[in-house]
């Protein structure tokens, strides 16, 4: 178990991913999702404001909406809610007015009192920082959340928001949520992991199986037909790709689990990194995300990964 930051909240080794959820994952079936995953120890739940507004018909609050419903049924549980602001059609950026504004609907979607790990989505340059960090601490003073995490922010903006905390005592980061995985280190690697080391910010990698690739569903054109997310898959379907899902091939067969296990447990192997963030559509895809959580790889196979991914993706 990691901890949540410099707190003393533990994190089981695995974060649940909820974008499907109110998409193509009905509310029965999220329930179901949610079920088993806290069941087997999972107690940090992932979504955003914004998810799914792309889906037709859809107009975002989607995910909080079926998330409040489960909680609504289990006022019991240990589970933490993680949300974000600033892609929600309705509340854009991140100017103060806005931010509270969108923390209050997510309080209402969800039907809590406190978001427990609330994230600056993606960085809006037209608002001043300092007045996005004041609004969040101003949150956190409220009582509506209870920790800041930043999601996708530069290694840049990262060190000038954690100097406005310091300069003016504001409450600090515990988290980051930036897009990591075997064939994508680029954001992440170097500069945001270590501030994340430096900092003790726990960082909760998202697109870690890299849109299925990493599950080793596609080693062909033709596997990507497979799917709707094949097309996003592609551009890894390559030599060096291939060499990486040939590794994480021979390392599952190994420990007797999914390619899929595998792939999250070297993220969580890596420096700065808590815990992986992944999203089960049905319950039956469940197994092996949690099987990840058990996993721990030799020295020598996380090694013989990493080597094989320094081509390093964006």
């Amino acid at each position: 178990m990691a901890t949540l930051g410099r707190t003393d909240i533990e994190i089981y080794p695995l974060v649940l991913g909820t974008n499907t959820f109110g998409w193509n994952t009905g509310e029965s079936e999220a329930h179901a999702v949610l079920d088993a995953f806290t069941a087997a120890g999972g107690n940090l739940i992932d979504t955003a404001d914004s998810y799914s507004a792309w889906a037709p018909g859809n107009v975002g609050g989607e995910s909080e909406t079926v998330l409040g419903t489960w909680l609504a049924k289990h006022r019991d549980t240990r589970a933490m809610v993680a949300t974000k602001v600033s892609q929600h059609p309705e509340f854009k950026g991140l100017a103060a007015a806005n931010v509270r504004a969108a923390a209050e609907a997510s309080l209402k979607r969800l039907g809590i009192e406190a978001v427990d790990l609330y994230y600056a989505h993606f960085d809006d340059q037209a608002t001043p920082l300092e007045e996005t960090v004041a609004a969040f601490d101003d949150l956190v003073t409220e009582g509506k959340i209870r920790h800041i995490g930043i999601s996708n922010y530069s290694p840049e903006r990262l060190r000038e928001w954690l100097d406005i905390t310091e300069r003016h005592g504001y409450a600090r980061p515990v988290a980051l949520q930036p897009k990591y995985s075997l064939v994508s280190r680029g954001t992440f690697e170097p500069g945001l992991r270590d501030i994340a080391v430096a900092e003790d910010l726990s960082a909760f990698p998202y697109h870690v199986l890299a849109s299925g690739f990493l599950t080793g569903k596609y080693r062909t054109r033709a596997d990507l037909e497979q799917s709707v997310r094949g097309g996003s898959a592609a551009k890894h379907l390559n030599p060096s790709g291939l060499a990486v899902i040939e590794k994480l091939d021979q390392i599952a067969q190994a420990h007797g689990v999914a390619i899929a296990s595998v792939a999250l447990a070297w993220a969580r192997s890596r420096p700065g990194i808590a815990a992986p963030i992944a999203g089960a559509r049905v319950v039956d895809q469940l197994a092996p995300l949690l099987a990840s959580a058990e996993l721990e790889l030799t020295a020598d196979e996380a090694d013989e990964l990493t080597a094989l991914s320094d081509f390093i993706g964006a």
